[in-house]
């Protein structure tokens, strides 16, 4: 475009139409040094992204003055406190259930604070950490008595950060270390990759495949830039076998490689428009030479690395092509087309895996695409919501690649599909993927991959967080072996009567949900429907038997409402018992001021007291816990709808003193 243009008219593009960022890839070093520059001076911010082979590059400038309004996209910690002492500093005891999980630095902020109460209106204070518990604050010394009481809560401070332009930077560059076991590599990459752009200048292309003169001419020129660079850039040692493999890779372009920098750079972009989460400052390098053999790696040939005229040269140039052959042959079956699923699909096609004489990808998912689906799994378009998953992905990679052998399949896997996935389908796989969403199907496929000696790759993701396992026969452990501790279940006790956590309420409103609406609905559909509902019901432990039994005919006959004024009738008396009659008797129990016989208060540390809801059916949440729950409770039990109201606000213009006078609400 410049050519044709001129750089005049190129930047004052670039002005018009980049409000936000710039991101350049693949551009020659010069290129990205005047755009750099000009970005920098008008406060738009650019990201620069370059792969060779298995080497990648990032580089970030957000400007002078980005304002970073939340470092880490995490939910702010909160936690208990149990003691504030008056100080300078004032020391703060949280309860001794979970560590707090504060840093110092972080600010706080303090809600429900009894006695010291000038802490619930303070300004967030900045914490020194002194324990897992504890943690300091600013002065105490003249606040009031700690009673009891509080919550503590992070505040995320906005914080600003200052870039350099990338001429400043790159003599004096500051990077993110991605691997610690390679700690020195960053600053050898940064030297390797200035000394690629001045080899292409010179020749006009990049180094050849495993051509030795090319990866020499690379090596000195990394030493001369290395002498001209000052420290921390400096390098002691130069690692000349990795400088070798730059130049022997430059030339080789990888799918994969290019989909995890590319991945990076476009989570930069989200973090330089939405100011959400720490940018890369300013340097990123990544390697991934593990992939290469570790025996035996000088025995690809400039002649085995070379450009055989095909979509896959970029990939011969790494690799050799004798791997190529290898990958086109190679019968792999994906569990799953879903996010992970699309993703692997792409990468599978560009690298030419099953592309070959003898090559498969077999893909099932028994799913349809739903139009949730489209901003993440990106092998599917609008006009494919209602289909199946793995018959348009594999469509869709098909496009992308002709020349993948590909069957796509609608079943779950599990015991009951082992007649379709059976011992001939498992023996000539070469190996499986996993892109699945419940660790029930993980676990199925690892006892297969373990029984049939298949590699496995697992991976799965959760939000912006990501893991992957690669399973190999007799070398690594399975993916069974080992799994993560069980969550941290929640007592009866607290959750009915002494809740103190967002935890706690999410999990109350969930079992009240299901008590009341889905589990009885359920069991009444299963007495009705299944003949041997009496006989599995009685094999069940204990006394669940007569509960199951006794829930049934409460549902079907005691209970069952009649009409519609049945159903509000229910509601508003289910509102009363949980929300007002249950915590007077609790607190008739347990008075506000009771002390135990230690002497402390009865309502402190994890037990908050709680507070009875006076009914008013003008409070707006009340009239549409009242309406909402009508509304469940008639479709649960089968009533017909006589006279159901439009709206909740003919409930929260009525007058409801009594149940009598529920007929108002109709």
């Amino acid at each position: 475009m410049k050519n044709r243009m001129g750089e005049k008219t190129l930047l004052g593009i670039l002005l018009a139409i980049a409000q936000e960022v710039v991101v350049l890839t693949n551009c020659p070093l010069e290129e990205q040094l005047r755009i750099s520059d000009f970005c920098h001076s008008q406060n738009i911010k650019l990201v620069v992204a370059d792969t060779k082979g298995l080497f990648g590059q990032l580089f970030c400038d957000f400007g002078e003055n980005m304002v970073v309004t939340d470092t880490n996209g995490e939910q702010p910690l909160s936690a208990m406190v149990s003691m504030i002492t008056k100080g300078c500093p004032g020391e703060v005891t949280c309860l001794d259930e979970a560590r707090h999980g504060f840093e110092s630095g972080d600010f706080v902020s303090f809600l429900e604070v009894e006695g010291m109460k000038e802490l619930n209106s303070c300004e967030p204070m900045e914490i020194k950490v002194l324990g897992p518990y504890t943690f300091s604050i600013g002065d105490t010394s003249n606040f009031s008595d700690y009673v009891r009481g509080g919550i503590v809560t992070q505040v995320k401070m906005p914080k600003k950060i200052s870039f350099k332009s990338l001429r400043t930077s790159l003599p004096e560059p500051e990077w993110v270390i991605t691997d610690f076991g390679k700690f020195d590599r960053p600053g050898q990459l940064h030297l390797g990759f200035q000394a690629l752009h001045e080899f292409h200048k010179k020749h006009g292309h990049f180094p050849r495949p495993r051509n030795q003169a090319d990866a020499s001419e690379v090596l000195s020129l990394v030493k001369d830039l290395n002498e001209q660079a000052v420290m921390p850039l400096k390098q002691e040692h130069l690692n000349e076998d990795i400088i070798k493999e730059m130049a022997f890779q430059a030339s080789g372009d990888l799918a994969p490689v290019n989909a995890f920098i590319g991945g990076l750079a476009a989570q930069e972009v989200m973090k330089a428009c939405s100011g959400k989460f720490m940018p890369v400052i300013q340097w990123l390098y990544f390697d991934a030479l593990e992939c290469l053999p570790e025996e035996n790696k000088d025995t690809l040939t400039e002649e085995d690395c070379s450009p055989k005229h095909c979509r896959y040269d970029g990939q011969i140039a790494v690799f050799g092509n004798e791997l190529q052959v290898k990958l086109s042959q190679q019968k792999y079956f994906l569990v799953g087309a879903g996010a992970i699923g699309c993703e692997l699909l792409k990468n599978f096609a560009m690298i030419g895996l099953g592309c070959g004489q003898g090559g498969d990808v077999a893909v099932t998912d028994m799913d349809t695409i739903e139009k949730s689906n489209l901003n993440r799994q990106f092998l599917f378009r609008p006009w494919d919501v209602t289909k199946m998953k793995s018959d348009t992905a594999a469509a869709a990679v098909k496009e992308m690649n002709p020349s993948i052998h590909i069957t796509s399949h609608q079943d779950r896997v599990g015991p009951d599909t082992e007649r379709i996935y059976d011992d001939d389908f498992f023996e000539n796989l070469d190996g499986v993927a996993n892109a699945l969403d419940n660790v029930d199907a993980r676990m199925y496929m690892d006892r297969r991959c373990v029984y049939y000696r298949k590699p496995l790759l697992e991976s799965g993701t959760l939000g912006t967080k990501g893991n992957i396992q690669v399973v190999i026969p007799f070398l690594t452990e399975s993916y069974s072996s080992s799994q993560d501790p069980p969550e941290k279940s929640i007592p009866i006790c607290t959750l009915k009567n002494f809740p103190n956590a967002i935890e706690h309420t999410l999990q109350w409103a969930r079992d009240e949900f299901e008590g009341l609406f889905k589990q009885p609905a359920e069991n009444v559909n299963q007495y009705i429907t299944d003949a041997k509902f009496m006989e599995r019901t009685q094999k069940l432990p204990g006394t669940q038997p007569l509960e199951v039994l006794e829930a049934v005919f409460k549902s079907l006959v005691t209970d069952r409402p009649k009409s519609w004024a049945d159903c509000v009738a229910w509601a508003c008396n289910h509102w009363h018992t949980q929300y007002s009659n249950n915590i007077r008797q609790l607190l008739h129990n347990f008075p506000p001021n009771q002390k135990t016989n230690s002497g402390t208060l009865f309502w402190s540390g994890p037990k908050r007291c709680p507070h009875p809801l006076t009914f008013d059916v003008k409070n707006v949440s009340i009239a549409c816990f009242i309406i909402i729950g009508a509304k469940r409770w008639q479709r649960s039990a089968g009533v017909v709808a006589e006279c159901r109201p439009t709206g909740f606000w003919e409930c929260r213009a009525a007058k409801v003193v009594g149940l009598k006078q529920l007929e108002l609400l109709r």
